[in-house]
């Protein structure tokens, strides 16, 4: 598999000053954020504090048809979730919202990220006398928050209590009977952003167009470390947001750089940065080095090598083609849970175009390259097609490095960039010429403040020694049969 890079999840909330068909809202909002997470969805409503939800297996049009929608009441404020798995197996029992029934209340969660510390935090949890009913690392944190819960006074002092014991990467949308919060870990590793529709709901999200989805204008993205709290207003019929800002030491802003380059949808804005640009930029740096002469014809990868793929066409002067008809009705390739379905699927997901590729030199660009089997594949493709040359270009530096945060990249061993040089990746991919985007030039598209530890092998924050997910959900499953 190449493409083993995993979304690691995508969040939504909505808060009403008066009861709405929010599930509605919902609904539209894990559609718009589909894509970062395609094996299990699910919704929570509150409605005068009972809560009402729908979650299962897979994508969010298969999951909730008109009568799950028609069936929610209207509520005040609803959370939602589309997940893929990066800490717990696809199961059932770990589609989010995660609900939470204690001694002071009511609590829905739902979590986008990794956290690193998961396994020490459950065994103490356990060890104290916790009992978990799924495998996913956001169990632990609603355990943290409902243990705080207990001896603080408020369910946002209790969350901001759980995230001074929380290390790695975490984007919560958290509902209680009478409050929607948001929170976002001390670093940012996710995105998170919130805004308003004009009726007077407040919407979060992952991702702004999750906003633009359900008509919402983007206030801002959550700051590092911060918690907002949206609860109705007592003295009039308005929404009171309140901001609690933390820092748990010192913390510097480290947003994923592979939100720009890959996760993210192009038309969404993180952090002030247009992803869609960043992706240009990522094309007009792959295109500096190169001169119009080395090739007749710029192609990209669908969906995420496309609009590099313009920026590198732009900057070179070469004609921009549409290499590549893409089966819209088959998931991204990593998707698939075996090998060989992994294979199948790339011969019937994309189909080149014979008349754009044919006798000529191609510029193929896309967005990684992980094992190098689905590279080698896509340029058999062109070649095939009738292409006379395929010059592959990167937007991305080479993986060298697995990520405890939320990319689903947990062992070197997996990473072609580890065993070989970038002369042996183009052999073995069979291309004619081979670039990456220069690690040194990742500022240019995201700024300042940004993680880049799966390219560099430096990381923002402990690592835990030896974790790989296998090996975790594997002590999970070991010590079940022992009981």
């Amino acid at each position: 598999m190449d493409k083993s890079i995993h979304e690691e999840c995508g969040v939504f909330g909505v808060f009403s000053p008066k009861p709405y068909p929010v599930a509605s809202d919902v609904y539209y909002g894990l559609y718009a954020l589909q894509h970062r997470g395609q094996e299990s969805c699910g919704m929570v409503v509150c409605d005068d504090g009972i809560f009402y939800s729908h979650k299962d297996i897979g994508e969010v049009g298969a999951v909730f048809d008109h009568k799950v929608i028609d069936g929610m009441p209207d509520g005040s404020m609803a959370v939602g979730h589309v997940r893929y798995s990066t800490t717990g197996r696809d199961l059932k029992a770990n589609a989010q919202p995660m609900q939470v029934n204690h001694q002071k209340g009511k609590m829905a969660l739902s979590h986008n990220g990794n956290i690193s510390n998961a396994y020490e935090l459950r065994q103490e949890l356990e060890l104290n006398g916790a009992i978990f009913h799924s495998t996913s690392d956001t169990e632990i944190i609603a355990y943290l928050i409902t243990q705080a819960r207990l001896r603080l006074k408020s369910i946002e002092e209790a969350l901001l209590s759980a995230m001074e014991r929380l290390e790695g990467a975490y984007s919560l949308v958290l509902m209680s009977a009478a409050k929607l919060i948001a929170a976002r870990d001390p670093h940012g590793f996710r995105p998170l952003c919130y805004g308003k529709i004009k009726d007077g709901r407040y919407v979060v999200a992952s991702e702004t167009c999750a906003l633009e989805a359900v008509g919402a204008e983007l206030i801002r993205d959550l700051r590092p470390g911060e918690v907002i709290v949206f609860t109705n207003d007592q003295t009039e019929s308005s929404v009171k947001i309140t901001p609690y800002t933390r820092h748990i030491g010192i913390c510097e802003k480290k947003t994923c750089i592979f939100e720009y380059i890959y996760f993210a949808r192009p038309d969404s804005v993180i952090d002030g940065i247009s992803v869609h640009d960043a992706r240009l930029k990522a094309g007009r740096i792959l295109a500096e080095n190169d001169g119009s002469d080395i090739a007749d014809v710029v192609i990209g990868v669908p969906d995420s090598g496309l609009d590099a793929a313009l920026g590198y066409a732009a900057c070179a002067g070469l004609p921009y083609g549409q290499g590549f008809i893409k089966n819209k009705y088959i998931g991204r390739t990593f998707i698939s849970p075996t090998q060989s379905e992994r294979a199948d699927q790339v011969r019937i997901k994309l189909n080149p175009i014979r008349s754009t590729v044919e006798g000529k030199r191609v510029i193929l660009v896309d967005d990684s390259i992980v094992r190098g089997t689905t590279s080698r594949r896509i340029v058999r493709l062109l070649k095939d097609a009738g292409a006379t040359e395929v010059h592959v270009r990167i937007s991305a530096p080479p993986f060298i490095a697995p990520c405890y945060y939320g990319t689903d990249i947990d062992s070197r061993d997996n990473l072609i960039a580890n065993k070989h040089s970038v002369e042996d990746i183009c052999r073995l991919i069979e291309a004619d010429s081979l670039k990456y985007l220069p690690i040194g030039r990742l500022c240019e598209l995201a700024g300042d403040g940004y993680c880049d530890a799966c390219f560099s092998d430096s990381y923002p924050t402990p690592v835990p020694t030896g974790f790989n997910k296998d090996r975790f959900e594997r002590r999970l499953s070991e010590r079940g049969k022992k009981n």
